[in-house]
């Protein structure tokens, strides 16, 4: 076991690593400057088309959950423990200007996240019962015609969604539920077990219904929170955000309990907390995306965009000015205990801010990621695998809470970071229809909405 897990921990140090990291945020930068960098000149139109539409039931086209069940899905899985533990962590290992190189991470991400999706309509299947699937296993093996690569990726993704979509989740949850209110953490695990099945079994529907108005509200409650930080610290903003970009270039020298940072670990660790924090080019939302009703990949893509623009710009850009307007980050805190701080030194009772929202953002991260462990081992092993994946991802929620199977956990970690190799593949190999339909999209009658 021992070789195991040092062999393990290689190929996570390759995985989760420099070259890694040039892969992800390279192809972002490449379709970026293929799509004439669409999700920056657009995205006062990627907003109208989402954000104001957020609530429109219905739409064009075909599909089982409307657009936004779909990104509010993707959503639910993407904004999870890593928005509040993770930013804080990257903070205090690279400095404030990490933060820079988040956001640089995030901007190509949104073009990442957009190629990934369109790609994932493009070539999603509709099931004899009526259902859509898709996401990187299809368009590996319909662009590529690499349908061992789309096995490899859904293998990963199967086995890795107990990691970072469930175990990881929960046992965060019961850690901070355990300080801030003193509840045991297998009392924790049964009840978000119990909770998670209610809605899990339910399939993709039930999981949207939910979805829809439990992300809204999560980030809502998270957001204000932050926002009421900078507002009280209003003064400090110039400072914060020249500290950010000044040490983003120069890195952090020594301060407080703060042991001072180079360039290279603020880039480093900047660029992985944005990677880690929207998932853009791990392949994961597309599979949600799939199952959503539009009339145009493209259309569909532009949700992409703003689900990286949610995630990365707002809500990890909130627990970081928080980090850094309280002035914490010098502590020698990290993690979750750092963001803690942080509001617990503006707000009374701050700390319950954050334990409520680790919940909520832990609890919905449960919820997406049972749905694309389901797709992942439905294109293995076909539809009647479903039910069987859904109730073994149930009693994995409690041992999670507990902190049990670590070995399983350290190796859906590695399979999470390894599932970006076969859907980087997928999406620079079919770079080519992303192109096109983005050109299509914007040069026809679609982009008629943007005069009105």
């Amino acid at each position: 076991m021992d070789k195991i897990m040092e062999l393990n921990g290689i190929i996570n140090g390759f995985v989760w690593g420099p070259y890694m990291l040039i892969f992800l945020v390279g192809t972002g930068v490449y379709l970026t400057f293929r799509t004439n960098f669409m999700s920056i000149t657009k995205l006062g139109y990627i907003l109208k088309s989402t954000l104001f539409k957020m609530f429109k039931k219905g739409g064009e086209g075909e599909g089982e959950i409307t657009a936004f069940q779909a990104v509010a899905t993707a959503l639910a899985a993407t904004v999870g423990t890593g928005n509040i533990a993770g930013v804080a962590t990257a903070i205090a290992l690279g400095g404030p200007g990490a933060v820079f190189w988040m956001w640089v991470s995030a901007i190509f991400g949104m073009t990442t996240k957009f190629g990934e999706v369109v790609l994932s309509i493009n070539y999603r299947e509709k099931t004899p019962d009526g259902r859509f699937v898709g996401g990187p296993m299809y368009y590996i093996e319909k662009g590529l015609k690499m349908k061992w690569l789309a096995y490899v990726f859904a293998a990963f993704g199967a086995i890795a969604a107990f990691g970072i979509g469930n175990m990881v989740q929960s046992n965060s949850v019961a850690a901070s539920l355990e300080v801030s209110f003193g509840v045991n953490k297998l009392v924790t695990g049964i009840v978000l077990a119990v909770l998670a099945a209610v809605v899990i079994i339910g399939g993709i529907k039930r999981i949207a219904q939910v979805t829809e108005r439990l992300v809204p509200f999560m980030a809502a409650f998270y957001i204000l929170g932050g926002l009421f930080i900078i507002i009280s610290n209003i003064s400090h903003v110039g400072e914060a955000f020249g500290l950010i970009f000044g040490s983003a270039f120069t890195g952090t020298a020594a301060l407080g309990g703060f042991a001072g940072s180079t360039m290279q670990m603020a880039i480093t660790k900047g660029i992985a907390r944005g990677v880690f924090s929207n998932e853009a080019g791990l392949g994961s939302a597309p599979i949600a995306h799939a199952a959503a009703t539009t009339d145009h990949p493209v259309r569909q893509g532009l949700w992409g965009v703003f689900e990286v623009f949610v995630d990365t710009i707002i809500i990890c850009s909130i627990t970081a000015l928080s980090i850094i307007l309280t002035g914490v980050w010098s502590s020698g805190e990290t993690g979750a205990a750092l963001t803690t701080a942080a509001f617990e030194a503006t707000i009374p009772g701050g700390g319950y801010i954050v334990s409520i929202s680790v919940l909520l953002f832990a609890f919905s991260t449960i919820l997406g990621w049972a749905y694309y462990g389901e797709r992942c081992a439905e294109y293995l092993f076909g539809p009647k695998i479903n039910m069987a994946y859904r109730i073994l991802w149930i009693p994995f929620v409690a041992i999670g809470a507990i902190g049990g199977l670590n070995f399983l956990w350290d190796l859906a970690d590695t399979l999470n970071g390894l599932m970006a190799i076969p859907n980087l593949i997928g999406v620079m190999g079919c770079s080519g229809i992303i192109i096109k339909l983005t050109k299509e999209f914007f040069a026809k009658q679609y982009v008629e909405e943007e005069k009105k």
